[in-house]
Parts: structure tokens; C-alpha cells; sequence
């Protein structure tokens, strides 16, 4: 301590008392003292741009990526396809841009409000599953969420009579269409 520690605060007391403890148990221990980080001096106007400049040249320089960060499944849909990755990005960007106006609405006490918020949180999040593992976890789909997926039978479940059992608005590949209200009026007269 010196001359001055009177004019020191109580937190600068303190913090000079458990500075001089430590260094006193440093020495104790034979421990050297930690070297302290230094800070970069401030750069000039002129250093500033050349830094930049040199940045932008690496980034120019550098080849771009080769493989996008998106699922095989959803590279090889066509452009017009209504979950290809170019429509997934631009409806992942505009519900995103939605989700973070109505975020307030996260401790809502109106369910109504909370519910929007929830449907938003889980839209963008199955948008991202989607793009990055190429599985589809909502049962709607489009900019405006409107669309409803169709189901798709895959191993058919059938009656005793060897018939299969089909449901109205699942997708038969042996028919090759979803099967109808219609269809099945049809079929059974």
C-alpha cells in the first residue's frame, strides 16, 4: 500500500488487497505471475482501408462453395416445384421476417396470439429441417402455409378378399392418383 490509499475507494481497496494476497501466495507457490493479454493499438484511417482492401481481395479470391448446405432430396427438385430450395429460401426468409415482428406475442396472454406465435416458431424450424435433412415434418406447405400434403401408400394394406383398402385423399401409386370420394363411388357400384 502507499502514501495515497486514502484516496481510494473501498472497491479499489479491495481489489488491490486481493491483488497483493495473490501475489504473495504466487510467490509462496513459486508460480509466475500470468502474463497479461495486450491490446492492439488502435489502427490509422489508411491501415484500415488497406485491411479491407486485402479482405475484400481474399474473399474474391476465394472459390465458392461446392456444395450447398441443402439435403440431395431438395436439390433435385425443379425450380417450379413448389418445395425446391429456391421457393424453401424464400419462404424460410419471409417467415423468419414474420416470425421476428411477432415476437412479442411469445407471453401473450391471449392464446390466440400465442398459438400464431407457436405455429410461426415451428413453420421456420421445419422449413430449416427441410432444407438441411431433406424430411418434410408439417402437414401443410406453401408461402401462405395453405396447402395441405398429400399422403402417399406406399405398402397397402389389404382385405381378405386380396383387394386393397384405400382412403379417400391418399395418393396410390398403382392408380396413380390420390383416390377420391368419387373414384370410390365408382368402384363399388
Amino acid at each position: 500500500m502507499s502514501d495515497m490509499d486514502h484516496l481510494l475507494t473501498p472497491a479499489q481497496k479491495r481489489a488491490a488487497k486481493k491483488e497483493a494476497k495473490q501475489k504473495a501466495m504466487r510467490e509462496k507457490l513459486g508460480i509466475e505471475a500470468p502474463k497479461r493479454k495486450r491490446t492492439r493499438k488502435p489502427m490509422t484511417e489508411e491501415q484500415r482501408a488497406a485491411a479491407a482492401e486485402r479482405l475484400k481481395k481474399a474473399r474474391a479470391a476465394r472459390a465458392p462453395s461446392k456444395t450447398p448446405a441443402a439435403h440431395p432430396r431438395v436439390l433435385e427438385l425443379e425450380d417450379d416445384h413448389p418445395l425446391s430450395l429456391a421457393n424453401s429460401k424464400a419462404t424460410l426468409k419471409e417467415w423468419k421476417e414474420k416470425l421476428s415482428s411477432i415476437r412479442a406475442q411469445k407471453d401473450s396472454k391471449d392464446t390466440k396470439l400465442r398459438a400464431e406465435f407457436q405455429l410461426t416458431e415451428n413453420y421456420v424450424k421445419n422449413l430449416g429441417v427441410w432444407i438441411r435433412d431433406g424430411v418434410w415434418l408439417d402437414h401443410k406447405y406453401g408461402i401462405k402455409h395453405d396447402q395441405v400434403m398429400e399422403y402417399i401408400v406406399y405398402a397397402p394394406a389389404y382385405d381378405e378378399d386380396g383387394v386393397i383398402k384405400r382412403d379417400v385423399g391418399y395418393y396410390y401409386p398403382d392408380i396413380g392418383c390420390v383416390w377420391t370420394k368419387e373414384l370410390a363411388k365408382e368402384y363399388n357400384a
